[in-house]
Formats: C-alpha cells, sequence, structure tokens
C-alpha cells in the first residue's frame, strides 16, 4: 500500500532523475521493512540503496528468465 502511494507521489522527481528515484524508495522500502520484521536489519541508508538495486536487477533477471520482460 505504501509503496505505489509513494511512486505516485514522487512521479515528478522520477520522471526528473530518468527514474534512478526509485531506487531511493525501494531503500526506504527496504528500511521500513526492517522496522518490522524481527530477524531482519538494514545497517543505514547505504546498504539499504545497495540492497534495492540488487532486488531490482535480481527482479529483471529473474523476469527475463520466466518470460516477463
Amino acid at each position: 500500500f505504501v509503496r505505489p502511494l509513494l511512486l505516485k507521489l514522487t512521479l515528478p522527481i522520477t520522471i526528473a532523475t530518468l527514474g534512478l528515484f526509485v531506487w531511493v524508495i525501494n531503500a526506504g522500502m527496504l528500511m521500513l521493512a526492517a522496522l518490522f520484521v524481527d530477524g531482519f536489519e538494514v545497517e543505514g541508508f547505504k546498504a539499504a540503496l545497495w540492497g534495492s538495486v540488487l532486488l531490482g536487477l535480481l527482479n529483471f533477471l529473474v523476469g527475463m528468465i520466466l518470460g516477463v520482460f
């Protein structure tokens, strides 16, 4: 519920940065998930940003393998 709302609210920034701001939103979502899930920790925003980049790449690769993209 939170991520789609944030994506819509930050659409002008996302367009201005050619989509790179989505990684910042994903990093924020990782940090938010760490607040609610026991045993899941994120050591700062930089780690969350790298995690969001890795998750994005893995999502793309799995989509390519499954034929979604």
